[in-house]
């Protein structure tokens, strides 16, 4: 039987709520909540973008096409994570958790899913299957988002781990078309 609870039960969210604190907590240490903060804002998509512009500098016609194929996944990213918002309209920890403070601005007024972590993942995933070398700058960049996004008091546990499947899932359903479309045209 799992020690962590279900989070559709009052326990669960409990839970959430008592780990996103702790979390949020620790932030408040100036050296740790600066550097989730930069970590943060590289998330935003600066990180993302140098990364895909880079590929092409690199790797010319196949760096570009790496890149389209993160952008396109990117963009169906956002729109799946926009739509989630407006239907979920969970409030941000900082407005419904007593003593969580958000240490930087949110980009929206909704928490689930994290869309920083949902991108990085789907982001990650696509990367990986074109270049398998960038997966130890990857995967930390990827895992520092996600923990940014409680650290900094944006985000519920919960809202990051779903972000992660939905972004694994999406990375993952990405790489399927691509190559069925390849082979299609073959």
């Amino acid at each position: 039987m799992s020690t962590i609870p279900s989070l559709s039960t009052p326990r669960g969210l409990a839970f959430d709520r008592r780990v996103c604190l702790a979390a949020n907590r620790w932030g408040t240490r100036r050296a740790v909540g600066v550097f989730f903060g930069i970590v943060s804002r590289l998330g935003d998509g600066v990180f993302w973008y140098a990364l895909m512009l880079a590929l092409v500098a690199v790797d010319g016609r196949r760096g570009g096409l790496a890149a389209a194929h993160m952008a396109v996944t990117g963009f169906a990213a956002l729109l799946l994570y926009r739509l989630l918002k407006r239907y979920t309209r969970r409030p941000r920890p900082f407005r419904t958790c007593p003593g969580v403070i958000a240490h930087v601005p949110p980009l929206d007024e909704f928490s689930f899913p994290s869309g920083h972590t949902l991108q990085a993942v789907g982001f990650t995933v696509v990367a990986l299957a074109w270049y398998p070398l960038l997966a130890p700058l990857l995967l930390t960049f990827t895992v520092l988002v996600a923990l940014s996004r409680v650290i900094l008091g944006l985000h519920y546990p919960s809202d990051v781990l779903a972000a992660i499947g939905i972004g694994g899932a999406l990375g993952t359903a990405s790489l399927w078309l691509a190559h069925t479309a390849a082979t299609a045209l073959a």
